[in-house]
């Protein structure tokens, strides 16, 4: 029997790499979603010069009326909603805490969080009804790791891990199933957008210019020989297909030598390499080569 999937944030990065992937296979239903037609064409565009066959859906996680459509829509098509949603639609947020302002807070909330939680919220009764299910969350390193100048994205991503791991004990009675996977950093659209917002902060008038010309030019440099995406894109399929999934998926070797050494490296050494590696203080070039190696949450 083909199993149905939900997947947001579907027209570039993982999101896409899931979906043509899951498409691939027999045995699931694909509905990826994108926030405009455009988007949509071109992720039917990219599903046929891949030979696979997916259903598009118009969505805007940070609307709430647009999720109740996308999923009233996958459920009148499935005969009661998906088998699976991917959480994985996300935006990036950079400066630090005292420069960011509260609308751009908000938005990174309502997307990174609470966008995902509505998402579930939505797709639950319909799991629950048939005694069964599957969620994804994609969230990333940061979300364990926090960093200068990246203060409310690992915010959000913490709190979408919490989230998480509530909804994973709420919803296993049930027969749903719950994972996150936490990424290090990978090639991705993210790299350039928060180069770009670094750039525009370092142009203000603030404390802080310096951290962020030195955070883009590393961000920059780094974008060049990043990983490709593949490992967190295997790692999200195998969280969906596997018959008991683990609760969590650290991909990487960044990610599980960073989370090794937060928990290992005293806090005040902790906080000094983090420093050093988004540009926040001055070091020896080994130091700040293996703090932007090992330290950068991306």
């Amino acid at each position: 029997m083909r199993r149905s999937v939900l997947i947001t944030g579907a027209t570039s990065g993982v999101g896409l790499g899931v979906a043509l992937r899951l498409a691939a296979e027999a045995r699931f239903d694909v509905f990826a979603t994108a926030r405009d037609e455009p988007k949509a064409e071109k992720l039917r565009a990219a599903a046929a010069e891949c030979a696979v066959r997916l259903r598009t859906v118009l969505l805007d996680v940070a609307d709430a009326e647009s999720c109740r459509r996308a999923c009233a829509e996958v459920a009148e098509v499935t005969g009661g909603g998906p088998w699976a949603l991917v959480n994985n639609a996300g935006i990036p947020l950079v400066g630090a805490v005292e420069d960011v302002e509260d609308a751009a807070v908000r938005q990174l909330l309502e997307v990174n969080v609470v966008g995902a939680a509505r998402m579930a919220r939505l797709v639950l009764p319909g799991m629950r009804e048939r005694g069964e299910g599957r969620i994804v969350n994609v969230s990333s390193l940061a979300g364990r790791i926090a960093a200068p100048g990246m203060g409310w994205y690992c915010a959000g991503k913490a709190a979408l891990g919490a989230l998480n791991d509530a909804l994973r004990m709420e919803a296993g009675p049930g027969g749903v199933r719950v994972a996150v996977v936490e990424a290090g950093a990978y090639a991705s659209a993210i790299q350039s957008r928060a180069a770009d917002d670094l750039a525009a902060l370092a142009s203000r008038p603030t404390l802080f210019g310096g951290m962020y010309r030195e955070a883009e030019a590393a961000l920059r440099e780094a974008g060049t020989r990043l990983p490709s995406a593949e490992p967190v894109v295997s790692a999200v399929c195998q969280a969906v297909v596997a018959r008991r999934p683990r609760h969590r998926y650290v991909v990487g070797r960044q990610a599980k030598a960073g989370l090794l050494a937060d928990a290992l490296v005293p806090v005040r050494v902790r906080d000094h390499f983090k420093r050093v590696a988004m540009g926040a203080s001055g070091a020896h070039p080994a130091v700040e080569y293996a703090a932007r190696r090992w330290c950068t949450p991306w």
